[in-house]
């Protein structure tokens, strides 16, 4: 198991992050993270996601043993989104948009990956695992 960071530098395609491997992702909170628990933003960035199968180049679906819990109920009018940004839908389990990424549908955004982290994230197999770190949060 490797340990990966945005700036692990790349040479080929066998040194790309593997099923097991651990990937840190800087993200940035907003534009709706205060529909969330405190609890949930805290969730958010310590606990290991493992990327699900069910993941392609609309987004990846994340699995934690913890969901992330909601403050505000309901949906909110479909709103445009960036690549990289972490939509949470009913059920607490992210996804992490891709290229071909919808509207958010209703759903509230947390945050959403760094620049510099976008080219690392769209290389993620099924298995692998993130832990998510804030830009900006005390360590």
């Amino acid at each position: 198991m490797r340990r990966w960071q945005p700036s692990t530098p790349f040479l080929s395609r066998a040194s790309f992050p593997a099923s097991g491997d651990l990937v840190e992702l800087d993200i940035t909170l907003g534009p709706r993270d205060d529909w969330f628990t405190a609890s949930a933003l805290e969730t958010l960035a310590t606990q290991e996601w493992l990327v699900t199968p069910r993941s392609d180049r609309v987004g990846i679906r994340l699995q934690g043993e913890v969901p992330l819990e909601r403050e505000t109920p309901g949906e909110l009018p479909s709103e445009g989104a960036v690549t990289g940004a972490i939509q949470v839908p009913p059920d607490g389990q992210p996804v992490l948009f891709l290229p071909d990424h919808p509207l958010t549908g209703g759903y509230p955004i947390i945050g959403a990956l760094t620049d510099r982290c976008l080219d690392l994230a769209a290389q993620l197999p099924p298995g692998a695992r993130i832990r998510f770190r804030i830009e900006g949060a005390q360590s």
